[in-house]
């Protein structure tokens, strides 16, 4: 993703890269690559952040350091993360969505209101499918889609991963949550309302990972010059609205 958003970015007047973080610190094109944010040396507006939960504490340090936005791509993150994340945000603005695609965000809220319409009476899965270099599963957006569509059912509601050890029936509080690796897909998300007597799908499908840089990069212009702060892409969906 680091490669793809500098490919669009490089194409774009109104954007400058003014430096990527690498372990390796490997150079690409003109733009002074370092191995942390702790050896960096210029500063910047917004720090995009595509890597993986491990560099978090030292974003967080440099960005609270140098009071400077955060877009927080990333996906994975533990409880604890999530938390110095919150802390963090009193300090600054911080952008985080498990999904940067405006695409996936409105098949939200489409499965949302399937979800208030259709009720108890419709059974709800959700098939997730990424490409086989994914190490967290189930994805950040599936999880996200079935803790939104939790706040639209009466009842509370359980996640099930896996289904080959369990010798019951399907409760109906349950939301089944399934993961597919494989090849170089990009990713595609599918939300299944089954009924007694018919079935409605939601699906989302990326087709190229363009779609998240752009995503990305319409949450830099949000969050630039915001105030100390939790944003999500909602916030971002309304703005523009």
């Amino acid at each position: 993703m680091g490669k793809v958003l500098t490919e669009i970015t490089l194409n774009k007047p109104e954007y400058k890269i003014v430096a990527g973080i690498d372990i390796k610190a490997r150079p690409y094109y003109d733009i002074p690559v370092f191995r942390s944010f702790s050896e960096t040396t210029v500063l910047c507006d917004v720090i995009i952040d595509f890597s993986s939960p491990d560099a978090l504490q030292d974003i967080l340090e440099y960005a609270e350091k140098n009071k400077t936005a955060l877009v927080l791509c990333t996906t994975g993150y533990s409880d604890d993360q999530v938390k110095k994340i919150k802390k963090a945000s009193s300090i600054i603005p911080i952008f985080s969505s498990r999904n940067m695609s405006i695409g996936v965000n409105l098949m939200i809220e489409l499965s949302k209101q399937a979800a208030k319409v259709l009720g108890g009476d419709f059974d709800i899965e959700i098939i997730e499918k990424h490409h086989n270099q994914k190490t967290d599963a189930p994805s950040g957006t599936a999880l996200m889609i079935a803790e939104e569509i939790s706040k639209c059912t009466e009842n509370e509601t359980k996640y099930i991963y896996d289904r080959h050890c369990r010798k019951e029936k399907r409760n109906k509080s349950e939301i089944g949550i399934h993961s597919v690796r494989g090849g170089n897909i990009i990713g595609e998300h599918e939300v299944v309302f089954a009924g007694d007597s018919e079935v409605l799908t939601v699906m989302h499908q990326a087709s190229s990972r363009d779609l998240f840089a752009q995503g990305a990069l319409k949450c830099c212009e949000f969050i630039k010059g915001k105030d100390a702060g939790m944003y999500n892409m909602k916030d971002l969906v309304n703005c523009v609205l």
